[in-house]
C-alpha cells in the first residue's frame, strides 16, 4: 500500500520536497498531496524588482498545478486550519486529510504588530515580504516620485530577512539618479544589525567593508544597532535616538510562524516556528518534518538589538532536499543524509551585483567566504531568475552553484 505524504505550502520548500520525493519514490510507493492557499508559485527574490517596476508579478510567477500534475503530485487549493500530530491529520476549510508523513513548508507570518505603523496595509510603512506588499510598495513609489522627499529603508528588531533592505536602498538610489531626482532624496538605512552586512549570519568575509564603501559612495546614511519603535507618515522612530525623517519607509518586519502551525498543540515554539533535528524531523511529533522559514533556528549570536538567523530560498531548498531524502530512506527502512547549510546569494546594487558564498552559514566556517562585485553578477541574477522559472514550471529542480 502506498505511503501517504502531505506537504503544506507551495513555495520553494513545498515544491522542492514534492519534486524530490517523486524522484526518489515511484507512484506505487507514495501518494503525495501538496496543500496550498496559493495556486501560483512566486519567485520571491524578485519582489524588489516588482516594487521598482522592472518586473510584473505575472513575469515571476506561474500556476504550480500543471507542474505538480506532471510529477503525479495532487494539489489541494485549500487553507490549513490545524494539525493533529497524534491523529496524523491536517484539517483545512474543506476537508480533513490523514498522512503517514507530513512536511510543513508554510513559510512565515509577518509580525507587523511588533512595531506601531509597520503593517503595509494599515500603517504608513511598506514591506517586501509578499507579492501583495511588493505591489503596494510599487504603487507608493510611483506616487513618491511625483513628490519626493526623505526615505528610510530598514528592518525591525528581530528581523531575519535583511538582504532586501540593502537591495531596495541601492535600487532606489540607482532609479533616482536615472530620473535626476537623487539630490532631492536623503536615504537612510536603519538596521538592527551590529554592523553593516551582518545579515543575521555574522557577516561574510569582506562584505562589511564592501557595503560600507558602497553606501558611503552613494551618500546613503546608515544606522546600525537601531531598534525601530514606531513608524509615522513622516518619520521612523528609533529607541534612544533621533527620528529618521521619511515620507517613504520600507521596513522589513520580524517573522513568526503561521497561525495554523502556531495554534496546533505540540508542534511549535512560542513564536510559531517548528523545532527540528538534523534531518528536519520534529523531535517528538512522529513523521512530521519542517523546512524553510517555518523551521526554528537560533541566532548565530546574541546582539544588542535582536537579529535572527536568515533563511533564503537557497537554504530552503537544501533543507527540503535533506527532508525528502530522509522520508524516502525511512520508507525503505533506512535513514537519509544530513548536512550543514551553506549560503550563496546575489545582491542587486542597482548598477552592479555582489555575489556572496559562505559554507557553512554559521561561523566558524570551513572556507573563507567568497565576496565578488561586478556587473556580471547583476546579469547572472537576472539570468538565474529566468532559468529557475523555466525549469520550475516544468516540474524540474535547478541544480546550481550560484544560489540566490
Amino acid at each position: 500500500m502506498a505511503v501517504n505524504v502531505v506537504i503544506i505550502g507551495g513555495s520553494f520548500g513545498g515544491l522542492t520536497v514534492a519534486y524530490e520525493l517523486r524522484r526518489h519514490l515511484g507512484t506505487g510507493k507514495a501518494s503525495i498531496t501538496l496543500i496550498s492557499k496559493e495556486p501560483r508559485f512566486t519567485f520571491v527574490p524578485s519582489l524588489p524588482w516588482v516594487a521598482m517596476g522592472s518586473r510584473r508579478l505575472s513575469q515571476i510567477s506561474f500556476d504550480s498545478r500543471p507542474a505538480l500534475a506532471a510529477k503525479q503530485v495532487d494539489f489541494a487549493h485549500e487553507t490549513v486550519l490545524g494539525i493533529d500530530h497524534e491523529k496524523k491529520t491536517v484539517t483545512t476549510g474543506d476537508s480533513e486529510r490523514r498522512y503517514d508523513f507530513l512536511v510543513i513548508a508554510t513559510g512565515h507570518r509577518s509580525a507587523n504588530e511588533t512595531v506601531e505603523g509597520l503593517d503595509p496595509f494599515d500603517g504608513p510603512a511598506h514591506s517586501l515580504m509578499s507579492a501583495p506588499e511588493a505591489e503596494e510598495l510599487g504603487v507608493a513609489l510611483e506616487r513618491f516620485l511625483e513628490d519626493p522627499g526623505p526615505v528610510a529603508v530598514g528592518a525591525a528588531p528581530g528581523a531575519s530577512c535583511i538582504g532586501p533592505v540593502y537591495e531596495f536602498a541601492f535600487e532606489l538610489d540607482h532609479l533616482l539618479r536615472r530620473r535626476r531626482l537623487r539630490h532631492r532624496v536623503p536615504i537612510t538605512v536603519v538596521t538592527p544589525e551590529p554592523f553593516v552586512g551582518h545579515m543575521g549570519m555574522g557577516g561574510a568575509g569582506t562584505i562589511r567593508r564592501l557595503l560600507e564603501d558602497a553606501l558611503d559612495e552613494r551618500d546613503i546614511a546608515y544606522r546600525t544597532n537601531a531598534a525601530v519603535t514606531r513608524i509615522t507618515a513622516d518619520a521612523v522612530e528609533i529607541e534612544g535616538g533621533s527620528p529618521v525623517p521619511s515620507v517613504l519607509s520600507m521596513v522589513i518586519p520580524p517573522l513568526g510562524g503561521v497561525e495554523a502551525v502556531a495554534k496546533s498543540p505540540g508542534l511549535s515554539n512560542p513564536k510559531g516556528f517548528v523545532p527540528v533535528d538534523a534531518h528536519y524531523r520534529h523531535p517528538s511529533a512522529e513523521n512530521v518534518y519542517a523546512v524553510g522559514v517555518a523551521v526554528a533556528m537560533p541566532p548565530v549570536a546574541e546582539t544588542l538589538v535582536p537579529v535572527n538567523f536568515p533563511k533564503t530560498g537557497h537554504m530552503t531548498e537544501q533543507m527540503a532536499t535533506i527532508a525528502a531524502s530522509d522520508i524516502a530512506a525511512r520508507i525503505g527502512g533506512g535513514e537519509g543524509r544530513t548536512g550543514e547549510l551553506a549560503a550563496r546569494c546575489v545582491m542587486d546594487m542597482g548598477d552592479r551585483g555582489v555575489y556572496m558564498a559562505v559554507d557553512p552559514v554559521r561561523p566558524p566556517r570551513n572556507t573563507i567566504p567568497t565576496v565578488s562585485e561586478g556587473r556580471r553578477w547583476l546579469l547572472a541574477k537576472r539570468a538565474f531568475e529566468r532559468l529557475y522559472l523555466f525549469h520550475a514550471r516544468r516540474g524540474r529542480r535547478v541544480p546550481t552553484a550560484l544560489g540566490w
